[in-house]
């Protein structure tokens, strides 16, 4: 059968090919975003008791309403901005899919997103889907930093999104309160929503508070703001995460989620409902993961990568320059097959020019994997 693909442009994700090599050569994969601990086992039994309660038909497509109050109270709690929970927060299959909702929801055909790289690699894919035009701005090359005089100068009338990630993923880097303030001068006045993740909003080093468009009634007012309870309880396959967003901005989101999923899972919801109790939880997730990021720079400290440091999430980048003359793809290429570790290149994050002596590692494993990796890491320095 003759077969015409509606996306020639689109392909499968580095990822996704690199999994079968992973794999074939049992590499320790430090490239992707899941976690490397076990979550907690108060979690695991509150997702059994209602799992046991026969909880088995669709639930409500935007959300059980326990966790959503649950949410817009700890949203209230932590930046001080109030959310009807009925109206202005839906639970989702996870960021993936809030993300992609979102930018169905809201994107039309010819109208220009700004998109600062590198960025995930779901975003671009998703705004070339609804017919949407990536406006790509690169961050500074060594601590990832966004200009905002360059955001200015490219706003045009067909602009109608820009989409922030603080934490930032890939690169660890953080918003501060001038990117914020600076962000809100830009956007008053105009039509430009924020598509704002937040999925790393709990872990954020030295003493430096998570930026949350919720913290700003301006921002607010114009921003989707997404998070997920997989980073922060590592459970990322769990795939339960959510939207926060005005009143408008979400009955349009909300008339695209019914017709894409029935319902995110009952008794998953209900459990988080019930864990989000346990606030040490997620406010420890700061200092817990700092010991981890400083455990691996003093772990690489003696070899020849260059750490740019993370300042939150569980990613750090590392400069090769002084390790191997090859690209970012071929040098890991050659960790997978040669030494069994698997990081991420970070020009798969971008669509501008980028420098190719990059890679990201995941610093979100136990104590003795970062020892191990670093040993590898080590040898390959030398």
């Amino acid at each position: 059968m003759a077969f015409n693909t509606k996306y020639p442009n689109l392909t499968h994700n580095y990822f996704i090919k690199i999994r079968k090599e992973i794999e074939e050569h049992n590499a320790i994969n430090l490239s992707e975003g899941f976690t490397g601990f076990h979550c907690s086992d108060r979690l695991v039994n509150l997702v059994q008791k209602h799992l046991s309660k026969g909880l088995n038909q669709y639930g409500n497509p935007f959300g059980e309403k326990v966790l959503r109050d649950k949410i817009a109270e700890k949203v209230q709690k932590l930046y001080g901005n109030s959310y009807d929970a009925d109206k202005e927060v839906t639970i989702t299959a996870g960021e993936t899919q809030a993300v992609y909702t979102a930018i169905s929801a809201i994107i039309k055909e010819g109208d220009e997103v700004i998109v600062f790289e590198p960025s995930c690699i779901n975003i671009v894919p998703a705004i070339k889907m609804n017919g949407g035009q990536p406006v790509y701005i690169p961050t500074d090359k060594t601590d990832f930093k966004i200009d905002w005089v360059q955001v200015q100068k490219m706003i045009t009338a067909q602009t109608r999104m820009i989409i922030i990630h603080t934490p930032h993923s890939p690169s660890g880097s953080v918003l501060n309160e001038l990117d914020m303030l600076r962000l809100q001068k830009i956007i008053n006045g105009t039509n430009i929503i924020i598509l704002s993740i937040e999925t790393f909003e709990h872990i954020v080093f030295d003493g430096e508070l998570h930026q949350s468009m919720a913290l700003y009634p301006i921002l607010a007012n114009k921003s989707i703001i997404i998070s997920s309870f997989g980073e922060t309880y590592h459970v990322t396959g769990w795939q339960t995460g959510y939207c926060i967003a005005p009143e408008e901005i979400t009955d349009e989101i909300r008339k695209v989620q019914e017709t894409s999923i029935g319902s995110v899972n009952t008794p998953f919801q209900l459990a988080f409902a019930d864990f989000l109790q346990y606030e040490e939880e997620y406010l420890s997730l700061s200092s817990f993961y700092q010991k981890k990021r400083d455990k691996l720079n003093e772990l690489l400290e003696s070899s020849n990568f260059i750490p740019l440091i993370s300042k939150g999430s569980y990613f750090e980048v590392l400069d090769f320059s002084k390790v191997s003359n090859k690209n970012d793809v071929d040098f890991v290429a050659g960790l997978i097959r040669e030494h069994g570790i698997a990081l991420a290149p970070m020009s798969i994050f971008s669509h501008t020019k980028i420098n190719k002596k990059l890679v990201r590692i995941n610093f979100a494993q136990p104590d003795e994997i970062l020892e191990k990796v670093s040993e590898k890491l080590l040898s390959v320095s030398k």
